[in-house]
């Protein structure tokens, strides 16, 4: 008897074969880390299901405190923050979380120790919920400073600079569910499917164009930009010769920057007047970004520096933020060395 449905691949590369595959590259691996991003992907595929399935009601938290059976509702980045903490602190291998939503660091119950801190953003572009913009969840990996299981963690291992990530990744929940990982060897995506539950390989190795067309700002605040902004944006809009670039801008991060990989260009959210040390975090939002756009050959800077090698000096520290096509980010950088 044969099927005469839609035809299914046997041999699909999962997410979770992928990473086992990655592991038995390293010789020393113990499975940690195996361990580690197979809860963050269960983490994701909650968050995707309540995305996509929430009540409207539930969802934006309009139906009030409490549902009719007397339950309480939580409002979606609630939700998912609590889904995130919920499957890092239940995976034997975190010591130290750091989340958007909690205004310290959370350590792990002794008996549930491992040597992974991670600093996560359980719904980037939470704000724009109501509106049905794309949001996603970022996070960004490091080992514990003394992994020997004797000293204690801190929030000291989790002020660690970029270089020192061991994987970064995001979630986009958009017209469809996408996980992008890097575990230093490169970028590769991550399509949901549904049908069985699994996330699958879809873009192996992505790479950022040398050059994009786009540019992403939010031009809202052009008038608490500084000099070398307001120049290279009016460049971009008015060049001397060939086209303009064109403008587009979210407002949710990881729909931004996934763009910005897909296509090229440069995504930005400077220092302003109002905003003098940049609006975006530095921990979870800025660094495992960054570290993924290296690794997919662009660059990233908070114009100063490469953001891979700010040491953070607290876990909510923000920061300025230029990142996308390797040309591009030169070309701002330029602008702001010039204009100093």
């Amino acid at each position: 008897m044969t099927s005469t449905g839609q035809s299914f691949d046997s041999n699909c590369m999962t997410l979770t074969r992928f990473v086992l595959a990655e592991q038995r590259k390293v010789p020393n691996a113990t499975g940690d880390l195996t361990q580690l991003l197979n809860s963050i992907q269960t983490a994701v595929k909650a968050v995707s299901s309540a995305v996509r399935k929430a009540g409207i009601a539930n969802m934006y938290g309009i139906a009030g405190t409490t549902n009719v059976q007397g339950e309480e509702v939580k409002k979606l980045d609630v939700l998912s923050n609590e889904l995130f903490i919920n499957m890092l602190t239940s995976s034997f291998t975190t010591c130290l979380l750091v989340s958007e939503e909690n205004p310290t660091a959370i350590e792990v119950t002794t008996e549930n120790h491992g040597k992974y801190i991670v600093c996560f953003d359980p719904l980037d572009g939470s704000s724009n919920i109501d509106c049905l913009v794309s949001v996603g969840s970022i996070f960004g990996i490091y080992k514990k400073l003394d992994d020997s299981g004797k000293a204690t963690p801190s929030v000291a291992d989790a002020l660690q600079p970029g270089k020192n990530l061991v994987a970064a990744g995001y979630a986009l929940y958009g017209s469809a569910t996408m996980m992008v990982l890097s575990i230093g060897r490169g970028v590769n995506g991550f399509t949901y499917d549904p049908s069985i539950g699994e996330f699958i390989l879809t873009e192996r190795d992505m790479k950022i164009p040398k050059r994009g067309k786009i540019y992403s700002i939010n031009e809202g605040n052009e008038k608490s930009w500084d000099g070398a902004i307001k120049e290279y944006v009016a460049s971009k809009k008015y060049p001397e010769t060939g086209k303009p670039y064109s403008s587009r801008y979210v407002g949710s991060m990881v729909a931004d920057v996934h763009r910005t990989i897909k296509y090229g260009g440069i995504f930005m959210y400077p220092a302003t007047k109002d905003n003098p040390n940049g609006k975006l975090r530095l921990l979870y939002e800025c660094i495992p970004m960054s570290y993924i756009v290296r690794e997919a050959g662009g660059l990233a800077s908070n114009g100063e520096r490469d953001i891979l090698d700010v040491v953070p000096t607290s876990i909510h520290q923000r920061s300025p933020i230029y990142l996308g096509s390797e040309e591009d980010v030169k070309d701002v950088l330029n602008f702001i060395k010039d204009c100093k």
